[in-house]
């Protein structure tokens, strides 16, 4: 929204108990925030009914090759009837659990660690590296495909966000100071994760 002049209005489309700011001029009042808080709630949904139902390309380690998945889309109502209070701060509210603080930064099993969210395969046990952090850290996830980045300029810093692919569930951060073969550290929140061990 352009940046106006905080001027009050003074006409007759005004009551005296209902100044707003106008445009510079006072041709037109701004909206009414409840008007500005519904469009945004209009355009939520119309990105939620979007992505609902649709279908994204991943990995499954399970089948051994590509298939087609349909996107998960919940409300966060929905969301925290499903997931435990951590859970749900970390994978939906972007929050970071306390180092040395999770389930699975310091276990050796073997296996598959997938989306507590959705299920998805995400990192295997055999790209799994001790980092030093107190975090559960990987080289690589199970496949390109199954997770998604943005960038994160919270904190005043500028990282790089990881996410899964299929329910956008915040993981953790990747940073350029991991190990061969790719210099990548993964270095994800236990919350996020749910391992499923190898048979």
């Amino acid at each position: 929204m352009p940046n106006y002049p905080r001027e009050l209005c003074d006409c007759q489309r005004c009551s005296s108990d209902m100044k707003r700011p106008h445009a510079s001029g006072g041709a037109f009042p701004r909206l009414p925030i409840m008007f500005l808080v519904a469009g945004i709630v209009m355009m939520s949904s119309s990105v939620l009914s979007q992505k609902s139902g649709s279908k994204i390309r991943i990995y499954s380690m399970e089948r051994k090759g590509y298939v087609m998945a349909e996107m998960i889309v919940m409300t966060d109502e929905e969301w925290k009837r499903v997931l435990t209070p951590e859970q749900y701060e970390v994978t939906r509210k972007k929050g970071t659990e306390r180092a040395c603080s999770g389930a699975y930064w310091n276990i050796h099993e073997k296996g598959v660690y997938t989306c507590v969210c959705c299920g998805t395969e995400l990192f295997s046990s055999d790209t799994k590296f001790d980092s030093g952090t107190g975090w559960p850290s990987f080289w690589a996830p199970v496949a390109g495909e199954n997770v998604r980045t943005e960038t994160d300029y919270a904190l005043g810093m500028v990282r790089t966000e990881i996410l899964c692919a299929r329910c956008d569930a915040h993981l953790g951060h990747v940073f350029e100071d991991g190990p061969k073969p790719t210099g990548l550290r993964y270095c994800l929140n236990s919350a996020a994760l749910k391992l499923k061990k190898s048979s």
